[in-house]
């Protein structure tokens, strides 16, 4: 998820009760609610870098107590080495961390959470890394507790009543989250048996995808594999589905092209992450009697618009010339 998200879910476990536990367990939290993204990092060696580490190690089971533990650290030697109590302080830290795992397993991005034992991504494709109304009503309940201890304060001037507080609000937040997500959870297996249930140009699904947008839950974008194309299609759960106005790609003939392709290293690295590639292969434009090889996830874009893609010229023997990574939706010039 986004860091708005990670960083409310942070404030709402202070708010329900977590705040108790130490000093300063507030920043602790929100920045424990962070932490695993310290990976950002890794951006400095490039795009390539930055897939390879994204989600890696600080997003994994092993690293959580590190996470946690770290997180207290960093406050406790910028709070001025104020006196914290350790247990309680790294419990906090530890569940908030655990949220942020949580939540990113939410997305279709996924997340490795086995590393450094096995490197298998998992995702439940449940939210878009920006959900609208996750934020729409995380914003809600961060501000209801102002206005309502404006409202309390004006009452209490006139009577004893006591003015309201943002703890009910953060319970109501949390609640929210864990019911939505259950509640994307059934609207994703419809959206995937509806794909599953049908037939693509005479061919029978191998594999389907099912991809979360950021603001309609009813509408998601299917991806289906069969043995010889993908077919994309948006899936409307309040309309009909209709298979055959689905946007069909065809998977490339085997060609020794690819095969030169499946063994760079940045195509290996690619390959590792994308789990719904689509090949390309085409006379180069910049290599007289080349060829370039392209590969793009499914999962984030189409040859339209990719999102994920490597690409590899080859020369007339087929020996690579260079090689690129794109890394998000080229903005227009």
């Amino acid at each position: 998820m986004d860091p708005l998200t990670h960083t409310a879910t942070g404030l709402f476990l202070s708010r329900i009760g977590l705040k108790r536990w130490t000093p300063l367990a507030t920043p602790i939290l929100l920045l424990a609610a962070n932490a695993p993204d310290i990976d950002i990092v890794t951006t400095a060696g490039g795009p390539l870098n930055y897939l390879h580490y994204h989600r890696h190690l600080t997003h994994s089971l092993l690293a959580m107590p590190v996470m946690a533990l770290g997180t207290v650290a960093l406050v406790w030697v910028f709070g001025r080495k104020q006196k914290i109590r350790w247990a309680g302080a790294f419990l906090a830290a530890l569940i908030a961390v655990a949220t942020h795992l949580l939540l990113d397993l939410t997305n279709t991005y996924g997340i490795r959470l086995y590393l450094p034992f096995s490197a298998r991504w998992l995702r439940l494709d449940l939210t878009n890394v920006y959900d609208l109304w996750i934020w729409a009503f995380f914003l809600l309940c961060i501000a209801a507790p102002f206005l309502g201890k404006l409202v309390g304060s004006e009452i209490a001037s006139r009577n004893t009543q006591r003015p309201l507080h943002g703890r009910g609000f953060a319970w109501v937040a949390l609640a929210f989250l864990l019911l939505y997500n259950c509640g994307r959870g059934v609207l994703h297996a419809r959206a995937v048996g509806e794909l599953e249930s049908r037939i693509y140009e005479d061919a029978a699904p191998l594999r389907t995808l099912a991809v979360p947008g950021p603001a309609n839950p009813w509408r998601w974008r299917g991806v289906v594999e069969t043995a010889d194309s993908f077919a994309v299609q948006d899936v409307d759960l309040l309309g009909e589905f209709d298979p055959t106005r689905a946007t069909v790609y065809r998977k490339p003939a085997p060609d020794p092209a690819i095969q030169v392709a499946e063994h760079l290293p940045l195509f290996q690295e690619f390959l590792r992450f994308s789990q719904f590639p689509l090949w390309r292969v085409s006379p180069s434009s910049d290599l007289q009697n080349g060829t370039t090889v392209e590969a793009l996830d499914l999962r984030f874009g189409t040859p339209a618009a990719p999102a994920f893609m490597v690409r590899a010229n080859l020369d007339a023997n087929l020996h690579p010339v260079d090689t690129s990574f794109q890394f998000g939706i080229p903005r227009q010039k």
